[in-house]
């Protein structure tokens, strides 16, 4: 049994069921459209990671690290391209739905290929969740601005609602009003408004629900419609961020950028989870590998080009956003926002939250294309019911897994209050990374093909040992310190880190092992250790749940299982 629990998908046996319509749930059913090319995937990718971190994370990141987060952001970059050049790769050899997924299935095996596709669904959920309550709040806020006041119980969570009720209860029996807040009083103001019977209330986050709705119906469609309306909401949105920058560098008091790192580099990496968070999404197009026309050649560009541009707007919005007011401002929910509203540009203000709406909700097109397509494929091979492949006879999309996340994604939004799930996100990401850049260094070295992506080897054999022994020798105060420290078990993350980077140094000196694979492997790793111990736990409890799953039920009806690897279907 063990063994075949990494029992591998062949990449010919991949293509070809795809190729052959294999796993789609229905005999009648048709392969999915073909549709997209280059800019739309380039597009999609921008639409992807322009979103909610440059509207809100980057404020909260700001605050921590002052102007030197735009270097967090190119520190965030050079990882995240590292990853997305394995993910090319990956995807020039495998240019099917299932995005990482599929990749380990090829490489590490059954259970790893589970353990990513589960973790990819716990990412994409959670963070569509995030999301949408993220556009409501800003969509509320741009109806206020027409005078359009909607009750407070339609557009919040229940529990906040509750907890705001009962705080400020407990701060008025203790007579410390001034610790009430505008925000505390406004959800309290919903939770004695709302109706009901007694403490059952009807509040519930109405706008989170309709975009989910929305949205949904969009991709349930067609590839088509959600790339006309992805296309166009992402022109939008640039023009606007573009705007931004050009009006914003004219209000810069570049005395604002002195002290460039106040807080030194570790205030910078308190930002880690809010910048990773805002990169999130450019490996999402990768799960749309079979509507592409030419994924070989197409795929690998749209990452690269997408991740190239949202870096240099990001850093641009850092250093507008620190230069035109103090760091120590920064800590709001809608920094852009804000800063216009602190020199007095009332009105580009506004247009910021017009922005906001749109670019939340492309965001959100796109989190909502890439989940149902890994449900697919994960259903093809067996490891989930076939409902989950279904292809519509009309629409061409997998039917049944957009409904079905459609539903994962709005219920919770509906009641749920989700704002401290960024970094839960971001450790799901980084882990699907990981492994990717693990799964590069698994494949053969093929030669070069025309009009196939492929990474440049450098060879590590010396180059990885050097890095890991100057990091030890101007490192080895902290490290000490991880042994020292009272709550050690805290430091399991870094313990972790330290292991596999050892083990990756040798391995690269004995097997002279691709250089950019490592390094992004590596770099992954390191941004998960900054997340932190309590992330770690429920990131492994959510692991623990799938694993159960994949034994009593995934397991036991793979296809791989049933059918020899040397016998064709």
């Amino acid at each position: 049994m063990f063994g075949n629990l990494f029992r591998k998908k062949s990449i010919d046996k991949i293509l070809a069921d795809v190729a052959g319509g294999f796993g789609d749930g229905e005999a009648h059913a048709g392969n999915l459209k073909k549709e997209l090319n280059v800019k739309d995937l380039t597009l999609m990718g921008i639409a992807a990671v322009v979103g909610a971190g440059i509207f809100s994370t980057i404020g909260e990141a700001s605050f921590y690290g002052g102007p030197g987060v735009s270097l967090l952001f190119v520190i965030t970059a050079i990882t995240c391209g590292f990853s997305a050049m394995c993910y090319a790769e990956f995807a020039s050899r495998i240019p099917v739905s299932g995005s990482a997924y599929t990749y380990a299935y090829a490489s590490f095996g059954e259970l790893v290929a589970w353990i990513i596709g589960w973790d990819l669904l716990m990412e994409y959920a959670i963070g569509n969740i995030a999301v949408a309550i993220s556009w409501s709040e800003y969509f509320v806020n741009l109806l206020e601005g027409f005078n359009i006041h909607l009750p407070g119980y339609l557009i919040m969570d229940y529990f906040s609602a509750f907890r705001a009720h009962e705080k400020i209860q407990a701060l008025t029996v203790n007579r410390n009003l001034t610790d009430i807040t505008d925000r505390m009083r406004a959800e309290a103001l919903a939770w004695s408004t709302a109706p009901g019977v007694g403490n059952i209330k009807l509040i519930a986050n109405i706008p989170a629900l309709l975009i989910v709705i929305i949205i949904t119906y969009l991709v349930y469609v067609g590839i088509r419609e959600t790339k006309k309306a992805t296309n166009a909401m992402v022109m939008l949105k640039i023009g606007i961020v573009l705007a931004v920058i050009a009006i914003g560098f004219f209000y810069v008091t570049p005395a604002n950028w002195h002290p460039f790192l106040p807080n030194g580099f570790g205030g910078v990496m308190k930002g880690v989870s809010g910048v990773f968070f805002a990169y999130i999404g450019f490996d999402a197009i990768s799960t749309t590998a079979e509507e592409c026309k030419d994924p070989q050649r197409d795929l690998p560009r749209g990452m690269i080009y997408s991740l190239i541009i949202c870096t240099v707007l990001y850093i641009l919005i850092a250093l507008v956003l620190t230069g035109m007011v103090s760091y120590k401002d920064l800590q709001v929910g809608d920094p852009l926002a804000f800063v216009f509203k602190q020199v007095g540009l009332n009105k580009i203000s506004y247009v910021i939250s017009v922005s906001a709406v749109i670019a939340t909700a492309s965001v959100l097109l796109i989190f909502q294309l890439g989940q149902p397509r890994i449900w697919m494929s994960m259903s093809r091979d067996g490891l989930l019911p076939k409902a989950f492949s279904r292809i519509h006879p009309r629409y061409n999309t997998p039917s049944f897994s957009t409904i079905i996340t459609g539903i994962v994604v709005a219920v919770p939004a509906l009641f749920m209050n989700l704002t401290e799930v960024t970094d839960l996100t971001s450790i799901g990401t980084l882990f699907a990374f990981v492994l990717v850049c693990g799964g590069v260094l698994l494949l053969p070295r093929d030669n070069a093909v025309k009009g196939r992506f492929q990474i440049p080897y450098i060879n590590s054999k010396w180059i990885v040992p050097v890095l890991f022994i100057a990091g030890i020798a101007f490192f080895w105060q902290p490290i000490a310190n991880l042994f020292s420290a009272d709550n050690a078990h805290e430091n399991f993350p870094m313990f972790l880190f330290i292991i596999l980077s050892a083990i990756l140094t040798v391995l690269a000196f004995i097997k002279n092992l691709s250089l950019i694979p490592v390094l992004g492997l590596l770099s992954c790793f390191y941004l998960m250790t900054q997340l932190g111990y309590t992330n770690w736990m429920r990131f492994l409890i959510w692991l623990i749940i799938g694993l159960i799953i994949y034994f009593t039920y995934s397991y036991k009806h793979s296809l791989l299982g049933k059918w020899p690897l040397n016998t064709p279907r």
